[in-house]
């Protein structure tokens, strides 16, 4: 059943505080009717020091970027940004999840706005007790590994309509046709290629793939979203030794990986199992997967030496 009490959160609009209710905006609105929406989101993890979220800086200069590509003046810079999202994570204890979004509030009829003004909300939150919680039937669970599905008709991505390192809500809505239907088909997940034929990612996650040869690839930045944790995957994995390469990988190389797996700030590292029924490699998970894995979880929660400053504490030391 779910859970009909009200969420205690308090979400920073435009510099003030307001209940998690009251941060609404109109049906007619133009961040709600053209998808003009952009959003960054990360994690808060638990520490020896306390709540810790994780590379806050790359996230905002992200959230920044996109603002930049799909041409939102947005007022705030990044320090300001920075500060108002240790604000936020410090008023709403025990969140799990920081999301900031930039979005024309304004009622419109183009599709370009007449009001520019953008509107900064952030909200710090637990998304399985404040929202999972409150939301119809059962949670979808999480696996440990995932049943893939390779999407082979439908090409995505494409640098000519809206760049993929745009975190804008209008490119997440082919993302959420294709996960349908991998849903409905019994998969886990669904992975896109481009419009040259080649790998490019997931709905909400990156790729990496270890090849036949054992070589570690994962898909040129350039033509995907430029995921935080794909970023620290890379930087954990040359700290030990493992080299990746950002290069073309072609579909079929699938069927001959040792080992396959996805990354993204909710995933983690996520083994993949199988793509399109055909198992991946000898074992799932894949020891490199399980490295690496090991190295993100300890770098989440301040243990791993050297990458302590990739988490922005929220308590004054």
């Amino acid at each position: 059943m779910p859970n009909h009490a009200p969420v205690d959160r308090r979400i920073w609009l435009n510099g003030q505080f307001v209940p998690w209710h009251e941060a609404t905006v109109h049906v007619l609105s133009h961040s709600l009717q053209r998808g003009s929406l952009v959003f960054d989101y990360t994690g808060v993890h638990q520490t020896v020091r306390g709540p810790g979220i994780f590379r806050l800086d790359v996230h905002v200069a992200r959230l920044l970027h996109s603002c930049q590509l799909m041409g939102l003046p947005l007022a705030y810079g990044q320090a300001e940004i920075e500060a108002a999202i240790i604000e936020t994570v410090r008023a709403n204890p025990g969140s799990r999840a920081v999301k900031a979004s930039a979005f024309y509030a304004s009622v419109e009829v183009d599709v370009v706005p007449l009001d520019r003004r953008v509107s900064l909300a952030i909200a710090a939150y637990d998304p399985q007790a404040d929202i999972l919680a409150h939301l119809p039937g059962p949670p979808r669970a999480r696996p440990r590994t995932v049943r893939l599905w390779l999407e082979k008709k439908t090409h995505q991505r494409r640098e000519d309509i809206v760049s993929p390192q745009a975190k804008v809500s209008a490119n997440y809505a082919s993302g959420m046709m294709a996960k349908s239907l991998a849903l409905k088909a019994g998969f886990d997940e669904v992975l896109f290629v481009n419009e040259d034929d080649q790998l490019a990612e997931g709905p909400t996650t990156n790729l990496f793939v270890v090849d036949a040869t054992g070589r570690v690839r994962t898909p040129p930045e350039q033509r995907v979203l430029r995921g935080v944790t794909r970023l620290s995957v890379i930087e954990l994995a040359h700290s030990d030794g493992i080299a990746v390469d950002e290069a073309d990988i072609a579909p079929h190389e699938l069927t001959t990986a040792r080992e396959v797996f996805l990354t993204g700030t909710t995933a983690g590292v996520l083994p993949v199992e199988s793509v399109d029924g055909r198992p991946v490699g000898e074992t799932c998970p894949g020891p490199v997967a399980t490295r690496l894995g090991d190295r993100l979880r300890l770098t989440l929660t301040g243990e791993a030496p050297g990458f302590e400053h990739w988490l922005t504490y929220v308590q004054p030391q």
